[in-house]
């Protein structure tokens, strides 16, 4: 699966969570925050050996052109040996073997350097869905850590307020406030 796509998901889960009211901490589901990032772990080696495989496709290719250039000179040198009679094709096939030969160089440098180009843009990419994942994934854990937990309920004796009741409702109502904690507190 895309690493991006990943992140979208985090993201749109973090942008699904209940927000804590007068606070800027928002709650998310943590048994699928904690599933998208482990979607994103087994993603992350797909991505890396994407970049492998663009790798060994260059060293693949960079070999492909040395052998070529390699044929190409042996037989630039077999038909020179066999025109050693006649000094003008000598020459020609001398000067055609070098032409050869720097064409090639040529070419197995333009191969190396688009390949080295492509590789570096990949793993730039990749650096920086990293980056981003990580930079999401420390703000999760950093609101995980400093909102309160909500699977806890701490019931506290709650002082109430009774008010005067009149004959027609015989049970006082109760006006109850629910304790509140400190900003920034953990309970």
């Amino acid at each position: 699966m895309d690493i991006q796509h990943l992140v979208d998901r985090l993201e749109d889960l973090i942008d699904e969570g209940r927000h804590l009211f007068g606070t800027k901490y928002t709650m998310v589901d943590e048994e699928r925050a904690l599933e998208i990032i482990d979607q994103m772990r087994i993603s992350v080696p797909e991505e890396i050996e994407k970049a492998v495989r663009t790798i060994h496709q260059r060293d693949r290719v960079l070999a492909e052109a040395n052998e070529e250039a390699a044929r190409i000179v042996q037989q630039a040198r077999q038909h020179s040996e066999d025109l050693i009679d006649d000094q003008e094709m000598v020459k020609q096939a001398k000067v055609r073997a070098e032409y050869v030969i720097e064409q090639a160089k040529i070419e197995a440098e333009k191969i190396t350097s688009e390949a080295d180009e492509y590789v570096m843009l990949q793993l730039s990419q990749l650096e920086q869905q990293f980056a981003h994942t990580l930079d999401e994934i420390r703000n999760g854990i950093q609101i995980m850590q400093y909102q309160e937990p909500a699977a806890v309920e701490v019931e506290l004796e709650q002082p109430s307020v009774e008010v005067q009741t009149n004959e027609a409702n015989p049970e006082p109502i109760k006006f109850d406030r629910p304790a509140q904690a400190p900003a920034g507190s953990r309970v």
